[in-house]
Parts: structure tokens; sequence; C-alpha cells
């Protein structure tokens, strides 16, 4: 993207980052009441896509996601401006470009980020450019919602009680930005080629979803969320993931629709405070005699469960689904991690890491704190002794093996793999490999 430099002009830049949208955007909202032109700003930072796999589907959805912005822009006659490269050599470039006021963008909870922006922040600040950031992928952050003695909370329902109680006594307010407000306060300037997956080293993936919000499913979702074989869930992880829609739209909705779906989106947030609280949870376990198990970690058992070929039905679909698609069942990854960890003894950092390279909707705190909870090592956790049975789960929540069929096209032939373990006996090592849990 070439933007001509206005040298004489001041401007402010919004950095798009975990906020893919222009409604009720609270950092492009900010930047477009300041008074300054705004420049729209994204990074592909090569931090990030030297960590990640060639095939990596997010690189395809970010970039369909942005280019479908790009149209919308257009309409103002405005663009993001795309860069490649770490975000500080970005900023360097773009102060030597532009007379820029102020940076704003959204806040970003994970550690690198918060790691990334201070250093960005730092060397802004020395120019005498400020660096705003603003809430807008949860409700409440950081330390909003503690307990009466001012500590975080560390189980899900009184944290969930707060959090009703605390929302209750606010208003959600969405941020209406006018397409006539984008007009008049953007930069002018077309775009030009749009960058590919491809152009980043990645195969060119066509993973855009755009969200699509169904009440219907959200008014139904506690009498039908735990069956895999339907089309029932929302499928709206991914897009609070990137931000492709608005936190506070959810919210609202929820409110108005479900309870137990708005459940759902306060352990997103329950888990993200626990990562703020309690950084330490990114490489260890919550509860620190979970990490005295001895694990058997085998890789070739390990293998099995990552190609979906153990033998236990229930398991291998979830499997194959997320090799494939990039998505799992919420359901189905409760069941897969529980086989994992329980009946392979399997440390969970491993399905933890396989998860986050492999799902579309991966976010640090919700994969860690589920994994953790899979476990029994986590906050509020699962207790160890509660081992999921592949076998009855199946007949519980797919008894027609609508699920199961639709991945594993070899169901109940001669084909299908046989069982890797015997259930009983690894129910029975896993509570002896747990037993330093229950005697710390």
């Amino acid at each position: 993207m070439e933007v001509e430099e206005q040298n004489n002009t001041e401007i402010v830049i919004h950095w798009f980052r975990r906020d893919l949208r222009l409604e009720d955007n609270t950092s492009l909202y900010k930047a477009l009441e300041s008074g300054f032109k705004v420049l729209p700003v994204f990074i592909f930072d090569t931090a990030i896509l030297s960590s990640l796999e060639k095939d990596d589907r997010r690189i395809g959805f970010i970039c369909g996601v942005i280019e479908q912005l790009q149209s919308r822009l257009a309409e103002s006659g405005s663009a993001i401006e795309l860069l490649i490269g770490k975000p500080l050599e970005v900023f360097e470039q773009l102060a030597s470009r532009f007379r820029i006021h102020a940076v704003f963008t959204n806040h970003d909870y994970e550690p690198y980020a918060l790691e990334r922006d201070a250093v960005v922040s730092e060397y802004l600040n020395k120019l005498g450019i400020g660096f705003q950031s603003f809430k807008d992928q949860v409700i409440f952050e950081k330390s909003e919602i503690l307990n009466n003695s001012g500590n975080p909370y560390t189980v899900f329902t009184p944290y969930s009680n707060k959090w009703k109680q605390a929302l209750n006594m606010q208003s959600v307010v969405s941020k209406t930005i006018s397409k006539e407000k984008l007009s008049a306060a953007l930069l002018q300037f077309k775009k030009t080629k749009a960058v590919m997956a491809s152009d980043l080293g990645f195969e060119n993936c066509n993973e855009l979803q755009l969200p699509v919000i169904d009440e219907k499913k959200i008014a139904e979702y506690h009498h039908t969320r735990d069956l895999p074989a339907l089309d029932a869930t929302t499928r709206l992880s991914v897009h609070l993931r990137f931000g492709t829609v608005s936190i506070r739209s959810l919210v609202s909705m929820a409110r108005r629709l479900n309870e137990v779906w708005l459940n759902e989106l306060i352990w997103r947030e329950f888990f993200m405070q626990i990562l703020w609280h309690f950084p330490n949870v990114q490489h260890n376990a919550f509860k620190p005699a979970y990490d005295r198990i001895n694990w058997l970690n085998q890789e070739a058992d390990f293998r099995k469960w990552c190609e979906g070929e153990t033998g236990f039905p229930i398991v291998d679909a979830g499997m194959r689904e997320l090799r494939e698609t990039g998505f799992m069942h919420n359901r189905v990854r409760m069941i897969t991690a529980s086989f994992l960890v329980k009946h392979l003894l399997i440390d969970w950092r491993w399905g933890e890491a396989w998860f986050a390279r492999h799902l579309l909707d991966f976010e640090l705190s919700s994969n860690n704190g589920n994994w953790q909870w899979a476990s029994g090592s986590g906050c509020d956790a699962a207790p160890y002794f509660r081992i999921f049975n592949p076998v009855s789960q199946a007949e519980k929540f797919d008894p027609k093996a609508e699920y199961i069929r639709r991945w594993i096209p070899e169901f109940g032939s001669s084909k299908y793999c046989k069982p890797m373990i015997e259930l009983s006996m690894s129910r029975d090592r896993c509570l002896k490999a747990y037993a330093v849990v229950r005697n710390k």
C-alpha cells in the first residue's frame, strides 16, 4: 500500500489488530473523534508469522477479512495501509513519513502483545507521539471483577455472579460509526494490490467466514449445544478471536435470548483474567501439584491421537474435523482432551500446542484454561477422577453416529482401526499416576 505522505498534516493512526471490523470499534471510534485525519494500519507481524506453519488457516482468514474491509473503506475514499515487519520497525518507518499526533489501538492482553505494545509505546513516547489503547474485546478486563477481598476469582460461578451484577449496574453501549464519519475523518487514498496469504509465504486457504448471528441458534443453545451432529452452535468464536464481531453486541443479545450462552461468553473473560493475574499458567499448571504427574508422553500414541487413528470414533471424528476444517465442536473438544491427558497420560501442554496450531478460533487464554480444566490442573477444573469415557460419550451425544460417520467414512468397516487401548486399564493407570495430586 502506498499512501501519499502528507508531512504538513498531523494525523492519528488507528492500528487494527484483534478488532477487524468497522462497527462498534472503540479505538477506531476514538480516532475518528480526535479531530485529526485518521490513517488505518494493519501490520503483518513477522515475529508471529515466522512461528506459524505454512498451511495456517488463520492467515487466509485475516487476508480475507481485510480485503472485505478494504472494499467497504473504498466507499469512503480510503483504505487500510498494509505493512509487513516487526511492529517497532514499522512504526519507525511511519514516523519518518508522517507527522503523527498519536497511535490509537485496542487492548490485547496476551504476554507477547503486552511486550510488543510496551516497546512500541516507549518508542512513540520518546518522539512525543501518544499511544492510546482502549478496552474493546471484553466487557470487563484485568482487575475490574474482584472478590470482596480485592483478589481475583479462581472459581467460575462466583466470578460470573459478580460479572453479571457489575453488568446490571452499567449500560452496554455500542459506538456507532457512520459512513459519513469515515468519509470525513479518514485519509483519502486508494488501496494498491491486495495482500494474499501466498504473498506472506503461506498457502492461499480460502477461510473467510463472515459472522452470521442466528438468534434461533442462540435461543435454543442450551438444548442443542452438546450434539455435534447438529449445526446448532453459533460458530462465532473465531469472530470473537479476530474481532470481526463486537462483544458488546453479543452480550446484549445473550442477555435477551439465553443465559447459558451468556455464560459461555463469561467463561472467555474468566480465562482472560486468569491469564492476566496468573501469567505463569501459560507454561505451568495453575495447581502446582499437577506438575508432578509422571506423564507417559509416548510419541506414537500422540501421533495416533493427532491423526484421528485411536480406534475410538468420537475422538477420531473430532481430531479429523480439526485437521480438515480448523474447528471442533466444544463437547468433542472436552472428550478428545480428556482422552489424551487421562487415557493416554500425555501432558496437557502437548494437546494445547496441537490445538493452538490448528484451531481457527485459537485464543491463548481459553485454550490454556480449557486444557487445564480437562487435565484437572487449572482453576475450577474437572476433578482428577473425572475421566470421560469416549464410548458412553458417543452413545449419549451422537447416538446415531451421524457426526462420527461424517468424519470417518470407513467407520463400521474392517478399514477402521482397532481401539489403541483398553479403557478400564487406562483409567486405572491414570488414577495411579494422579496419586501425586491426591497425596500432596
